[in-house]
């Protein structure tokens, strides 16, 4: 009798350990299982959340409506044309008016263009996602010249501040456009280019981190003279011409279809510095 309750008893023990080995497998496969769906999981999230630019839809044109205005202060003045010395043929102001003469030239105006978006490491020349190069004006990005004259030497800069008291012309980008068409304001970029000196500036708006190669700058609020906000030198009485691009930046990660057919608004106001940064009155 006690023989046969040892045997027992260890075949009772043996059957518990098998238990314990199949429950033991058995967890393991589960968290191997867990492990698997966790990886699966994140694997999902990380594709979801993965920033993606450019247009998915390349056929449609990301803005249209567009308008644009320009303001100088009191020292700097502004044309569409080369009027040599004679400040009585420059103003303070452009409009629409003037950069639609020069669009005249390619068949359109500003209400008309609709821009594709582009990518550019210099702001000069500008490149679809496949890499073909765009020319101006041709429903890819905008292009028109500017005319400077100062009364003095001095540096221009672009600026957020008012030319005058309650003339609300800061520069500044904006859209009408509602909810995530909005975000078409931080995927423009403008450059301006100084032909005689052979130098690009590239304004982004709400600047967010560096991409295409970029090296871009943004305007502060209250506005503060510097360097980084130069575009270009003038001599006394002595015009300049400055190249203006407009276009929508295909590497910014906000430049999704959720921008397409968006509008957009580009007011430019620019002031003259002394070499210390110190507006000229």
């Amino acid at each position: 009798m006690d023989y046969n309750a040892g045997l027992q008893h260890q075949n009772e023990q043996l059957k518990r350990e098998i238990e314990l080995l199949k429950a033991e497998r058995k967890q393991i496969k589960s968290i191997r299982v867990k492990l698997s769906v966790l990886l699966l999981v994140l694997l999902l999230i990380s594709m979801v959340t993965t920033t993606f630019a450019w247009f998915t839809i390349s056929s449609i044109a990301s803005v249209h409506n567009m308008e644009i205005t320009i303001g100088t202060g009191v020292q700097l003045l502004i044309s569409d044309e080369d009027h040599g010395a004679t400040l009585t043929e420059y103003t303070n102001e452009i409009t629409e008016v003037e950069i639609n003469k020069q669009l005249s030239a390619y068949n359109t105006s500003l209400a008309e263009m609709e821009i594709d978006p582009l990518t550019s490491s210099d702001g000069v020349r500008l490149y679809t996602q496949k890499g073909t190069q765009r020319t101006a004006n041709d429903d890819s990005f905008l292009e028109f010249k500017l005319f400077f004259i100062g009364t003095e030497d001095m540096w221009v800069h672009l600026s957020s501040d008012e030319s005058e008291a309650g003339a609300d012309n800061g520069t500044k980008v904006s859209t009408s456009s509602t909810g995530a068409q909005a975000d078409i304001i931080n995927c423009a970029r403008v450059s301006f280019t100084d032909e005689q000196a052979g130098t690009t500036a590239i304004y982004e708006p709400n600047q967010g981190s560096a991409v295409a190669g970029q090296s871009t700058f943004d305007l502060p609020y209250p506005m503060a003279y510097s360097n980084s906000t130069r575009l270009f030198h003038l001599e006394a009485l002595t015009p300049k011409m400055i190249t203006v691009r407009v276009w929508i930046e295909g590497e910014d990660p906000q430049c999704d279809d959720d921008v397409q057919l968006a509008n957009l608004q580009i007011q430019l106001n620019f002031e003259g510095t002394d070499d210390n940064n110190i507006p000229v009155n």
